[in-house]
C-alpha cells in the first residue's frame, strides 16, 4: 500500500495552526471524524496519546509520527500536517517539528503498521523531499509530492 492512497484532500493539512503537540495531535486525530464513529474515534485518540506518552513520536528532521494500533478500526488511516511554525514536540534530536504523519492501523496486522511506519521514516529521510513538501502551499500539492516520491522509490 502507497502512503499517498492513505490521504486526500480532507486529511492533508497543508498550515496547521497549534500551541503545542496536544494540540496537534488532536487535531490530526479530529481530521478522522468523517471516516470513523465517535466511539472509534475515541479509542484512536486515547491510542495515539498512550504511545505518545511511551515516548515521543519526534523522530528527528523536523518530523513526528504519532501512531496507534487499535482493535476499534480495520484498515489503515492516515493524516498529514505541516506546521504553520514549527513546535517544540520533545523529538529524539531535541529540535522542533514541522511536519507530522499520523498513522492509525489494526491491532491485527501488526508487520503492515511496522512496514507503512518504515516507508514513512524512509521517504522523509529525503532532504529533498521535506523541502518540497515545506514549500507546498495546498493539500493537492502535498498529495502529488507523496505520490511522485512513492513512485520514484517504491515498486509495489
Amino acid at each position: 500500500m502507497n502512503l499517498f492512497t492513505l490521504l486526500d484532500e480532507q486529511n492533508v493539512i497543508p498550515n496547521l495552526k497549534a500551541k503545542n503537540k496536544k494540540q496537534v495531535i488532536n487535531a490530526l486525530v479530529d481530521k478522522l471524524s468523517g471516516k470513523v464513529s465517535d466511539d472509534i474515534l475515541s479509542d484512536i485518540r486515547e491510542g495515539v496519546f498512550e504511545r505518545e506518552n511511551v515516548m515521543s513520536t519526534g523522530v528527528g528532521k523536523g518530523l513526528a509520527i504519532p501512531h496507534c494500533k487499535t482493535k476499534a478500526v480495520d484498515e489503515n488511516f492516515a493524516v498529514f500536517a505541516k506546521l504553520e511554525k514549527p513546535l517544540d514536540y520533545d523529538s529524539i534530536d531535541g529540535e522542533p517539528v514541522e511536519i507530522i504523519f499520523l498513522l492509525v492501523g489494526p491491532d491485527s496486522k501488526h508487520s503492515h503498521h511496522i512496514k507503512l511506519l518504515s516507508r514513512i521514516s524512509r521517504l522523509m529521510n529525503s532532504a529533498s523531499f521535506r523541502e518540497k513538501i515545506l514549500a507546498s502551499e495546498t493539500a493537492e500539492i502535498i498529495l502529488e509530492a507523496f505520490k511522485e516520491e512513492e513512485e520514484k522509490y517504491f515498486v509495489n
